[in-house]
């Protein structure tokens, strides 16, 4: 009976340990502003009022026709990191947007989770993906996003390998369908040095686009200045 006793603690106590190390490696995929090799940026600290927009996924038709026009009447300049799959169905959306003066980023080719794939298929995601940005007219593409802000090392390792910087972000979209109350939101969170995720490209996303200028005007009457990741990475380096 002792004996059982025993087998079943440490039984226990090994479901335990396994418990918590599959929480620990979960926290750490979806942790924001650290990972374990390679650069990385959440926020660029700078006293300077600068952020940067950035656009995640497509492109896409009513994405481009919506954002586009949008930042072109306030004079803005963003960061779109575009999915390599996408790019090539429409290699001329992504041309649009890098001769309007955006800045073009990689956002893998694929968008799968980038968790427990080989080291040859993170490369392979980044390396497709970089031949189309510099085909739509991005010279050096040097900034990635990790397809759900998901990854532990491999990712990382292939991004540093291929010269890439990760930039995750550090306000979040609000969960709400008012386009008023998530312009308010992303506004009222921005701090100096801050990096702004919106997903403006699906079909689904309307309110994003709309919410677009409200967003805007809230950061420039509060004094701030909306610039690409590359300029608001140059505000540290000063």
């Amino acid at each position: 009976m002792r004996g059982l006793r025993l087998r079943l603690l440490v039984l226990a106590g090994a479901l335990v340990v396994g418990s918590a190390t599959i929480v620990g490696i979960w926290k750490l995929a979806n942790a924001r502003c650290f990972q374990l090799v390679g650069q990385m940026t959440c926020r660029v600290a700078t006293d300077e009022k600068l952020v940067a927009l950035t656009f995640d996924d497509g492109p896409t038709p009513q994405g481009v026709e919506a954002v586009l026009p949008t930042l072109d009447q306030y004079g803005v300049k963003g960061t779109f990191f575009l999915v390599g799959e996408a790019v090539a169905r429409q290699p001329i959306l992504a041309q649009q947007l890098r001769a309007a003066g955006h800045e073009l980023g990689n956002h893998t080719y694929t968008h799968r989770r980038m968790l427990g794939r080989s080291l040859r298929t993170y490369t392979d995601e980044i390396e497709r993906t970089d031949a189309l940005l510099r085909a739509s007219g991005e010279s050096r593409p040097r900034l990635m996003r990790p397809p759900y802000g998901k990854r532990l090392i491999g990712l990382p390792t292939a991004a540093a390998d291929a010269g890439y910087l990760i930039v995750m972000w550090d306000v979040e979209e609000p969960g709400t369908d008012n386009a008023a109350e998530y312009a308010d939101r992303i506004v009222r969170q921005v701090r100096p040095g801050s990096i702004v995720l919106m997903h403006p490209m699906h079909g689904n996303r309307e309110m994003v686009r709309d919410a677009l200028p409200r967003v805007v005007e809230g950061l420039r009457s509060r004094g701030y200045q909306m610039v690409t990741m590359s300029e608001l990475l140059k505000a540290k380096e000063n």
